[in-house]
């Protein structure tokens, strides 16, 4: 069974991101984002990967999923198929008649019910990229983490998962540091 990853940055505040999902506080160049690029090639953005000489092997993941607001962030940059590598599913109720590239899948549906479905799918991990609010939503999907804990408190924005008061416990797997502060924490889901 194919595992759901939430793959994340984060601030010191639990914010993935600032408000109006703003992006801007978190560093895009330094030593972590080599090792992006060297490990987790395959969650940069085609645009990225095609500005950086590189090719995404689908071997961490091989279908991200996100919320509409995650997906519509690259807008504004004209990027419409972020991630033309991956199988593409967006979760939205207010957009399913938007006119989206062949690779987008807009997913009206329960996000619980087709998560659970995909990870039955052969195939890589499945990588949710954001946001907060889906993130609430899959909570008890999601098996690992990996963190990006970006050297910044925001004091508002996006929060990491945004949802009702439920603990759930982790278990630190892994963790890095790197010199633009970055580090990068994995956890497994507790069962």
């Amino acid at each position: 069974m194919r595992e759901l990853v939430y793959f994340v940055a984060v601030s010191l505040d639990g914010r993935i991101s600032g408000p109006d999902d703003d992006f801007s506080a978190f560093p895009v160049t330094g030593d972590h984002i080599d090792w992006i690029f060297r490990e987790y090639a395959d969650t940069v953005p085609a645009v990225g990967l095609e500005a950086a000489g590189l090719q995404a092997d689908r071997s961490r993941f091989s279908t991200v999923v996100m919320g509409w607001n995650t997906y519509a962030a690259g807008f504004q940059h004209g990027v419409r198929d972020p991630y033309p590598h991956l199988e593409q599913v967006v979760f939205t109720r207010r957009h399913v008649d938007e006119d989206v590239p062949p690779g987008i899948r807009l997913v009206a549906d329960d996000p619980v019910a087709e998560v659970r479905r995909l990870k039955k799918e052969d195939g890589t991990a499945i990588w949710l990229c954001g946001g907060g609010r889906l993130a609430g939503v899959l909570a008890e999907e999601v098996d690992r983490m990996v963190l990006k804990v970006n050297p910044v408190v925001l004091g508002a924005g996006v929060p990491l998962f945004d949802g009702g008061y439920a603990p759930r416990f982790q278990r630190l797997t892994a963790s890095r540091t790197f010199e633009t502060g970055v580090v990068v924490n994995e956890y497994a889901r507790v069962r």
